[in-house]
C-alpha cells in the first residue's frame, strides 16, 4: 500500500488548522464582544460552546461510521459547509435562542470534522500505514490557536465579531472546501482496505477483531480524563498559575509555552516514538502531566515553566495516540465508528470541564492540583492494564 504522501498532509493538515481555529480557539477571542453585542453573559457564550462540544459528541460515531463506508472525502467536504453555515449563522445571531442554534449546527461539523474525522479518513484509505500522517496532521494542527487567534483578534478589530465570523464561514468555502475535496476518493487508492473486512496486515490478531469490552472501556477512560484535564488546563491555566504565586506578568508568556511544548511532543512521537508501540507513547504521555503538576503544587511559581513544558509536550503526545492507539489495538476495520463511540465519553467531559474545574479551583485553589494529578494517573494506571496484541506472524 502507497504511504501517505507530504501533499496529502499537507493538504488535510491545513484544513485540520483552519477548521480547529474557527470553532475551538474561536470563543477565547469573541466571547467577550459577542456577549456585549447580544445582551447575554459571557458564561451564557462558553455555555453555548458546551453544547457545541455536547453535539459533537453524539455526532461522532455517526459520522465515522458514514467515513467507514464512504470514505472521508464526501464527509469532510459536507462539514465545511456545515462549519460555514454554523458560522454565518453566528454572525447573524439576534439573541441567545439564535446563538445556541448556530453553535449547535457548529457542534454537529466539529463531531465530524476534527481531528477523529481526518483520522477515520486516513485510516479507511491506509489503514496502519496512516500513523505518520496522523502525526503530521496534529503537527500543523497544533499551530491553529497560533494561527486563528491573532486572526480573529484582526478580524474582530477591523469588522467586529460579526465580521470576523463571516470571513471564517468564508474561508471554509474558499479554501476548507476546497482542500477536503483533494482527499483521494475512495476508488482511486491503490489497496485501500474494505469497510468491513481489513486487510490483514493493517489489523490487529483475529482475538481483537470485535474489539474487547473491557480494553474499549479502559480506552474511553483514558480519553475521557486526558481530554477532561487539558481542555480544564486550555481555560484556567492563568488562574492556576496565579493561585501557586506566578507574578501576572509572567502567566501569559509562560501559558504561551504549552502551544510550542505540544509541537515539540509530536516532533519526539514523529521523530524517536513512532518506533515503538502507540501504547507505549501514551503511557509516557499519560505521566508527564502528573508529574508537572506535582512538582508545581509543591514548589510553586518556580517550576510554574517546567509544568508548562511537561504539560503541552504530554497533551500533544496524547493527541495523537487518540488516533495511533485504536489502530494498533483493533485495527482499521469499522476505525471511524468505532473511535466516535471511544471519544464520545471524552467529548462529554470536555463539555463539563471547563466549569466544573473552575469550580473546584474557586473552591479548593491550587490543591485542585492534586485532583488532576490523580486523574491522570488513573489514565495511566488504566493504560498499563491495557496489553498490546501480539503481531501476526
Amino acid at each position: 500500500m502507497k504511504p501517505p504522501g507530504v501533499r496529502l498532509v499537507t493538504t488535510l493538515g491545513a484544513a485540520q488548522t483552519l477548521a480547529w481555529a474557527s470553532s475551538y480557539y474561536l470563543p477565547a477571542l469573541l466571547a467577550r464582544p459577542m456577549a456585549a453585542d447580544l445582551g447575554v453573559t459571557e458564561p451564557t457564550v462558553f455555555a453555548a460552546f458546551s453544547v457545541a462540544l455536547g453535539v459533537s459528541a453524539f455526532t461522532g460515531p455517526h459520522a465515522g461510521r458514514r467515513i467507514d463506508r464512504w470514505g472521508g472525502r464526501p464527509v469532510l467536504m459536507a462539514t465545511s459547509v456545515a462549519f460555514a453555515l454554523g458560522l454565518a449563522m453566528l454572525a447573524t445571531a439576534t439573541g441567545p435562542l439564535s446563538l445556541f442554534a448556530a453553535w449547535a449546527v457548529l457542534g454537529l461539523a466539529m463531531g465530524s470534522g476534527l481531528y477523529e474525522g481526518a483520522f477515520a479518513s486516513l485510516v479507511r484509505l491506509y489503514g496502519h500505514g496512516a500513523r505518520n500522517a496522523i502525526t503530521g496532521i496534529t503537527l500543523m494542527g497544533g499551530f491553529a490557536s497560533t494561527v486563528g487567534w491573532p486572526l480573529s483578534a484582526a478580524l474582530e478589530h477591523a469588522w467586529g465579531w460579526r465580521g470576523a465570523c463571516a470571513v471564517w464561514a468564508a474561508l471554509h468555502l474558499f479554501i476548507g472546501l476546497p482542500l477536503n475535496a483533494a482527499l483521494p476518493r475512495l476508488g482511486t487508492q491503490p489497496d485501500a482496505p474494505e469497510p468491513t473486512a481489513a486487510r490483514p496486515t493493517d489489523t490487529a490478531p483475529a482475538a481483537h477483531a470485535a474489539p474487547p469490552w473491557r480494553t474499549a472501556a479502559l480506552l474511553a477512560w483514558v480519553f475521557a480524563v486526558t481530554w477532561f484535564i487539558s481542555t480544564a488546563m486550555a481555560a484556567h491555566l492563568p488562574h492556576l498559575l496565579v493561585a501557586v504565586g506566578t507574578a501576572p506578568a509572567a502567566v501569559v508568556a509562560i501559558g504561551a509555552l504549552v502551544g510550542p511544548a505540544q509541537v515539540a511532543g509530536r516532533l519526539l512521537e514523529f521523530g524517536v516514538l513512532r518506533r515503538v508501540h502507540p501504547l507505549a507513547s501514551a503511557r509516557l504521555a499519560a505521566l508527564m502531566h502528573p508529574i508537572g503538576a506535582a512538582l508545581l503544587a509543591l514548589a510553586g511559581a518556580p517550576v510554574a515553566v517546567a509544568f508548562a513544558l511537561l504539560h503541552g509536550a504530554g497533551n500533544g503526545i496524547l493527541t495523537i495516540t487518540k488516533g495511533t492507539l485504536p489502530l494498533a489495538l483493533f485495527g482499521s476495520a469499522g476505525y471511524g465508528h468505532r473511535q466516535g463511540l471511544l471519544m464520545m465519553p471524552a467529548r462529554l467531559c470536555q463539555a463539563l470541564s471547563p466549569w466544573l474545574f473552575g469550580l473546584l479551583l474557586s473552591h479548593l485553589g491550587q490543591a485542585t492540583l492534586w485532583l488532576s494529578a490523580a486523574l491522570a494517573l488513573s489514565a495511566f494506571a488504566a493504560l498499563c492494564a491495557i496489553h498490546a496484541p501480539a503481531r501476526p506472524a
